[in-house]
């Protein structure tokens, strides 16, 4: 089982096309967090082929970097870590709302390389744009970092197109982060794909499996914790599961004809939209991590990829937030 590596868009980063996404190791989506079981998938993931690993300071309000840095703290040279700042949270998870301001940029910064242990952090991403504070001034303090060896690379997180462009001509902009799946396609739509095609920037697929939903997974609400925040997603809602069943029932036909699973079969469509494309699944389990990668098994023509397209529903029950 290998993983396939390229270069990161607009950086000299060498990184496997599927990636890790470290968020459910913390919160959002039920269950514990049980650090030893956690260390021990993400270091499976390495020894796996995975190198590219995803975290943000507001996953666990800390919780998720600190992990993050005990798994690695003696093998940082076989991983590249992303994080992000930008939205705000308190000491009790409580949301503060989205900051982009220069002076906190720095600030979110200091305090993400302290819970990580690093003296640089290899991709920082902006989580999410600033209404209130011009693209231009929040990637112009993501600059500086970069000129002080704090950041080696900047990325950017469900930016619309134009926000892109913006970033872009203050600093060359290497990944953009944004939920991209079978049944998410709202970025081909509104022109940030190819956005991100224009200015060399990679597209790192955050919730490629439709937070679990394409695997068949989640039958219905009441197999998700209480504590799960899919609960109160309007795209998990009874009504929205069941009209969305369009998709399962298209993937698991899919599945079958290649005799894969459903999961590998999505990520499989994902890493077939481009050589740009970087899913991050994440898991809590080592059954579903070798599952995930099983994905390069499964090859699509371009005929089969074009019939796909003219099989799948149009639209999506329920918004993404």
């Amino acid at each position: 089982m290998t993983n396939i590596h390229k270069m990161l868009g607009n950086s000299t980063l060498q990184v496997g096309r599927i990636g890790f996404g470290c968020m459910g190791m913390s919160e959002f989506y039920g269950g514990t967090r049980d650090e030893a079981s956690h260390i021990k998938i993400l270091h499976a993931a390495i020894d796996l082929g995975i190198n590219l690993f995803d975290t943000a300071d507001m996953y666990g309000v800390g919780h998720n970097e600190e992990l993050v840095s005990k798994a690695f703290s003696d093998r940082w040279e076989k991983v590249t870590v992303a994080t992000k700042f930008g939205v705000q949270r308190g000491t009790n998870g409580e949301w503060l709302g989205i900051c982009g301001r220069p002076e906190y940029v720095k600030d979110a910064c200091e305090k993400s390389l302290k819970r990580l242990g690093l003296e640089t952090i290899d991709l920082y991403y902006q989580h999410r744009p600033d209404p209130d504070v011009p693209v231009e001034e929040s990637v112009g303090a993501m600059k500086e970092l970069v000129e002080e060896g704090k950041v080696r690379f900047i990325g950017l997180s469900e930016f619309s197109a134009e926000q892109i462009r913006a970033a872009h001509a203050v600093h060359p902009i290497t990944a953009l982060q944004t939920e991209y799946s079978l049944w998410t396609r709202d970025v081909e739509e509104e022109g940030i794909l190819d956005t991100c095609r224009d200015l060399g920037i990679a597209f790192v697929a955050y919730s490629p499996l439709g937070r679990g939903f394409l695997t068949g997974a989640i039958p219905n609400r009441e197999t998700l914790d209480a504590n799960d925040w899919r609960r109160d997603n309007p795209r998990f809602s009874d009504e929205a599961l069941a009209e969305n069943t369009r998709f399962l029932e298209l993937i698991r036909d899919i599945a079958a004809q290649k005799g894969a699973t459903k999961a590998q079969v999505v990520l499989a469509w994902l890493l077939a939209q481009g050589e740009d494309i970087f899913p991050i699944p994440g898991t809590r389990r080592l059954e579903r991590l070798k599952e995930n990668l099983g994905a390069w098994t499964v090859q699509f023509t371009a005929e089969e990829l074009a019939e796909i397209r003219s099989q799948l529903p149009i639209e999506t029950a329920g918004s993404r937030y």
